[in-house]
């Protein structure tokens, strides 16, 4: 049985981090309304942090398996005190949009080091029969932020201004950092030469990205969209919630508590029967729910549901429809997501290099996640929403007929449940 006590400080990290994360993604509205910028610089706002993380994955990856991962992840928890106490000297001093853009940076760097290691270690330090179960504990820290952090930051926001937040976070990266120095033995493990040249020409690691590539398409679509149509107006294709707010926020929230509460378990029972298996089951399923999307003010209409709900008054008798498929692709993700990060840790683990095998993990998600926003804004405005969702239920379908053909061709039937 692997030593829980290990992993405290790793599930502590992802959840400052993540709240970190989720916070400023949360306040971005804020800043551009208080700097004004152009279109221009409100694309460099998350362009400029996506940039700064697909360039950090490669040489912290590297670092990683090449010398001391607790060491690599001690330097990106630092980065990230360095990142939130530049947001918080911006928000005292009347920072400008260029020191904001700079910063965003520096968080990317942070963001993604620290969640490149933390998954790292905890992959490598959980048994192998028991490290679904361990990288489902930590995503399911992770999502908790999210919740706290997108519920609270606007919130805190309204109350207190931009300072007291960033105090919040650099007090929890403290913490975490202060937790990694004295609960983390060094880490002994070093990989020689360049790893990724290696994984690239491992069947395994192929028959993930293959998958992978074509899912990464499918998620952003799907949770990029879901609450664009839950908040703009009928005439355009969505349920015009723009007015409740709370109904988008407990729509959004909905698919993180699920994934959070569930991935646990279903990655024990990943590590039992087949994380392959689990990968094809939460794929599939994240297809066909996400392809029903489109059609819950028909469901609810048909199941003569309420159209008004308290607090929030009257939406439509598709909200509960909306938030019910919302938890099942929760769900569906749960199932995928901790049984796909085993099977990279696996491939790592046996000596690949594991920052390097996250790392392939990390890059091949990034042209789809780039690319699938302006598809679906084309998507949106020349055939329809609805469309959106259908694309996006077939990419994940397609990657899973990806992913089950090539590992019978590579692996075998009995990959399915043995691998």
């Amino acid at each position: 049985m692997t030593d829980d006590s290990r992993f405290y400080a790793l599930y502590l990290t992802r959840f400052a981090t993540g709240f970190g994360l989720v916070t400023l993604s949360t306040l971005l509205p804020f800043y551009i309304n208080i700097f004004d910028p152009s279109g221009l610089v409100v694309g460099l706002f998350i362009s400029g942090f996506t940039i700064a993380q697909t360039v950090a994955v490669v040489p912290l990856a590297w670092a990683g398996d090449r010398y001391d991962k607790r060491d690599v992840l001690l330097f990106s928890l630092v980065v990230s005190l360095v990142a939130y106490l530049g947001f918080a000297a911006i928000s005292i001093f009347d920072g400008a949009s260029l020191e904001f853009i700079l910063v965003r940076g520096i968080q990317g760097i942070a963001v993604t080091g620290s969640g490149l290691m933390s998954l790292s270690m905890v992959g490598e330090l959980a048994a192998h029969d028991e490290r679904a179960n361990y990288i489902g504990k930590a995503n399911a820290w992770r999502f908790a932020a999210a919740i706290l952090g997108g519920i609270s930051a606007g919130l805190l926001y309204e109350q207190f201004g931009f300072t007291p937040i960033y105090a919040l976070i650099v007090a929890l990266m403290a913490i975490a950092t202060v937790g990694v120095w004295f609960s983390l033995e060094p880490d002994d493990t070093r990989i020689e030469g360049f790893p990724f040249s290696d994984l690239a020409l491992n069947d395994r690691i192929l028959t993930l990205t293959g998958f992978r590539a074509q899912y990464a398409v499918a998620v952003t679509l799907v949770r990029t969209w879901v609450p664009i149509y839950a908040g703009v107006a009928a005439a355009q294709g969505g349920l015009g919630y723009t007015e409740a707010g709370l109904a988008v926020a407990v729509v959004l929230t909905s698919e993180k508590l699920t994934n959070m509460l569930l991935q646990p378990y279903t990655g024990t029972l990943s590590d039992r029967f087949g994380r392959s298996l689990f990968v094809l089951v939460g794929g599939t399923m994240y297809a066909v729910v996400a392809v029903l999307v489109p059609f819950s003010p028909a469901v609810g209409a048909a199941l003569n549901l309420p159209a008004v709900y308290p607090i929030v008054g009257e939406l439509s008798a598709a909200f509960p429809v909306l938030v019910g498929l919302n938890m099942l692709l929760g769900i569906a993700d749960s199932f995928r997501e901790p049984a796909s990060m085993a099977l990279f840790a696996d491939e790592g683990t046996d000596g690949a290099g594991v920052a390097s095998s996250f790392g392939v993990r990390e890059l091949v998600w990034r042209p789809g996640s780039v690319g699938a926003p302006m598809l679906g804004g084309f998507l949106m405005t020349q055939v329809g929403m609805q469309w959106v969702f259908f694309v996006g239920g077939a990419s994940a379908f397609t990657g899973v007929l990806t992913f089950f053909g090539s590992l019978w061709y590579t692996q075998g039937a009995g990959a399915i449940t043995e691998w």
